[in-house]
């Protein structure tokens, strides 16, 4: 394991949180005080995204990685969250937050502010960033200070590369305003002279550049130059109006509402689901402005007219300092080839934890269990078992939940292999895994073209379950193979996520996925199961029985213990169980990588209530539950996080770990979790966050820790075929017509 160690510098200059007054409580009710805004909480999450980019142990590329991660998801909380409350503004302008009081209106003007308030460390930030690329031999090229041969070099570019693939366009009486698309940058202007209309009407010049690549590349004295299209645009734009002069010139970039929900109206269409889901994404595209970027001068005149003309209020613009695409985080390492190699994170390969190419994996899973711990451990053992199970004669169907895929999916070929070999494969496909809607309908497309069959979910739940079921018949027996996931079916995410899929032959949980497919096939969510925990009839209310059980362990005998990991934590009924459980002296500890809502170590509520919070190479994403110690001690992974969308307007799936090695893992996991202190943010008691700074622990940060950890094989048992199998196997050899 790389060892790294904690340097003074490096911390980030926190705000030294005071313990808050005790709130008053009311009624019996919790006081609102004990609890945060969920959208100001996530905002603190993606600071300490933001954190990542100054932390210098992170390698220079990665650190610049993380800066686009920041920008990346800023662009997504807008889109959705922030576009969701503008919506609620105008429906529902006097419904409050149950956790603040506050309307909608109050929580977007406090997000603008702390949003705006980030601005200067993104901005810090990014130049220590500049000033470390300029020593490893790069530049990004400064407008207001180009060399003259910089300057000539970009001049040739512009008008040889740039110049002939540009649309200038004037606005004026006889010329409206453009559509302006989301996420995409605008060179605008202000001309010289007056329109016919007189002196008060402006002229505005707008020129598109999406359709041109992000930046140019060329060299100096050996050194690298890197240009970004859209500034190189701004600094000539002069040059693109003919006689008239510039005044005034700014960079734009909008986002646009993206929070689009399946209206009853459209399905009263007659078109089956996906086609309403292509309706919605076509309606995406032109929804409403909920942000305004502005790099550069802008008058206040200018400023008026584009409130009035995208509309968007004035409230609701953003002045930055520094790229507002900052896409090209994600690509310049690929065109610096040396440097990446250098100033990148060293290659971690997932480890094939046990090897199933040569068709054991049924076997082998029929009577033992398995744990796969992404992205330590490969994927590949379950592919392979999917490509086994379309194979394999006792095989008749293969089940599968699908939210998220990648490209080219592996997982997709599989079970169109299967499908093609003659197995019933059923394919419950969610269309409206955000922003993954398109990719989902393809292939939707692709596995039904296939012999797969594909139903779409439920109209009022979203099916979020990360659940496999292999149905065997042999000799007459029915028997099942089963697999309950963390993460989504995607090959990509596997190695970039920490995610756990665990696969078990136990016949219980093997009859209630039978039975939660079954239903969903009818339109239905399954009320009752035996094994798992499956939202929106359980899951909550299992989670809630499992918390009273720790408080009568703690009153009865003070062996309480409940430990969570999750991403997510807003649901009320769960916070008020976890106080009720603080303050019965249950031990609570927490690893919350996002959004929490509740506040830890409240005098007199959450005083035995610890949250951590894990920002580290790989995004945390796994689902962990465990209640009790020692015999009674029970442990549950599953898909779903403490979010009220989770418990009640999800499918979500959880599932016991009962085998002892993944038990054992799975309580590896949380302790090194537990143990980092070089990743880890503790929250306080104010709902801030403290990175971890306890120097009396050697330096362990968690997930390479776990990486050294799960690099070790499955323990194979020894497979004898009996006389039997080498018959059939020597018969079927003989009936081959390839036998030679």
């Amino acid at each position: 394991m790389e060892e790294r160690h904690e340097s003074n510098e490096l911390q980030p200059v926190m705000q030294q949180a005071q313990q808050p007054a005790v709130p008053e409580e009311k009624d019996g009710q919790l006081p609102l005080s004990l609890f945060i805004n969920r959208e100001l909480n996530w905002l603190e999450f993606n600071k300490r995204v933001l954190e990542e980019s100054a932390d210098r142990r992170v390698p220079l590329l990665e650190r610049l990685k993380f800066l686009a991660i920041y920008f990346s998801n800023l662009d997504e909380f807008f889109m959705v969250r922030v576009g969701s409350l503008i919506d609620q503004a105008l429906v529902e302008p006097d419904k409050k937050d149950d956790k603040t009081g506050w309307t909608a209106e109050q929580q977007i003007a406090r997000i603008f502010d702390k949003v705006r308030s980030y601005s200067e460390l993104c901005h810090t930030y990014y130049g220590t960033i500049l000033q470390e690329l300029q020593a490893n031999g790069v530049d990004i090229v400064d407008f207001s200070h180009l060399s003259k041969v910089e300057e000539l070099i970009l001049q040739k570019r512009f008008n040889e590369e740039i110049r002939p693939l540009l649309s200038p366009q004037v606005i004026d009486r006889h010329h409206p305003f453009p559509f302006l698309n989301n996420k995409e940058q605008y060179v605008a202007v202000t001309l010289s002279g007056e329109g016919k209309s007189g002196k008060d009407n402006l002229q505005v010049g707008i020129v598109p550049t999406s359709h041109l690549p992000k930046y140019l590349t060329f060299n100096i004295d050996r050194r690298q130059k890197v240009a970004f299209t859209a500034e190189l645009v701004s600094y000539f734009a002069g040059k693109l109006f003919g006689k008239q002069r510039v005044l005034e010139n700014c960079l734009l970039r909008i986002t646009r509402n993206a929070d689009i929900t399946v209206d009853e109206a459209y399905l009263d269409h007659e078109q089956d689901f996906r086609g309403v889901m292509q309706e919605l994404l076509k309606k995406r595209k032109r929804l409403s402005v909920v942000r305004l970027q502005v790099n550069g001068q802008l008058s206040e005149r200018f400023r008026d007219y584009l409130c009035k003309r995208l509309p968007v209020p004035a409230s609701q613009i953003v002045e930055e300092r520094i790229p507002m695409d900052f896409s090209f985080g994600f690509s310049l390492p690929s065109v610096l080839p040396e440097l990446s190699k250098s100033l990148s994170f060293k290659e971690i390969r997932p480890f094939p934890s046990i090897d199933f190419s040569h068709k054991n994996a049924l076997k082998y899973l029929s009577s033992n269990d398995l744990l796969l711990a992404y992205p330590f451990q490969s994927i590949k053992p379950f592919i392979d078992m999917l490509n086994e199970a379309a194979e394999d004669p006792t095989v008749v169907s293969i089940k599968i939940s699908l939210y998220r895929l990648a490209n080219h999916s592996k997982i997709a070929s599989a079970l169109m292999r299967a499908a093609e070999l003659g197995k019933e494969v059923l394919c419950v496909l969610e269309l409206r895994a955000r922003f993954d809607e398109q990719s989902n309908i393809d292939y939707a497309r692709l596995l039904e073209e296939a012999g797969c069959t594909v139903i779409y979910g439920l109209v009022d739940y979203k099916i979020h379950a990360k659940l496999c079921l292999i149905t065997r018949v042999n000799h007459g027996k029915i028997s099942y193979i089963t697999q309950i996931g963390t993460g989504n079916y995607n090959e990509k995410t596997s190695e970039q996520y920490t995610d756990l899929s665990y696969i078990t032959s136990d016949e219980v949980v093997g009859k209630d996925a039978n039975n939660i497919f079954a239903s969903l096939c009818l339109g239905e969510t399954i009320e009752h199961t035996d094994s798992l925990w499956a939202a929106p009839h359980g899951f909550k209310s299992d989670v809630l029985r499992y918390i009273e059980e720790e408080i009568y362990h703690q009153q009865t005998s003070g062996d309480g213990y409940i430990a969570i990991k999750v991403n997510s934590l807003n649901d009320m009924d769960v916070m008020e169980a976890l106080v009720r459980a603080s303050q019965a002296g249950v031990p609570i500890r927490m690893v919350i990588r996002g959004i929490c809502c509740l506040r830890p170590g409240v005098e007199g509520y959450t005083d035995h209530l610890q949250i951590r919070s894990i920002v580290g190479r790989y995004l945390e994403h796994s689902r962990i539950f465990i209640f009790g110690q020692g015999e009674r001690q029970r442990i549950f992974i599953g898909s779903g996080d403490l979010l009220s969308r989770n418990t009640v307007r999800r499918v979500e799936i959880f599932a016991e770990v009962k085998d002892p090695t993944a038990r054992e893992q799975v309580l590896k996991i949380m302790e090194a979790l537990e143990m980092d202190n070089i990743k880890a943010w503790e929250m306080l008691p104010d709902g801030s966050y403290r990175k971890e700074a306890d120097k009396s622990r050697v330096p362990l940060d968690s997930q390479m820790y776990l990486a050294e950890y799960f690099a070790k094989p499955v323990p194979m048992p020894a497979v004898r075929e009996s006389l039997g199998d080498r018959l059939k196997s020597f018969l079927k050899f003989l009936n081959s017509p390839s036998k030679g």
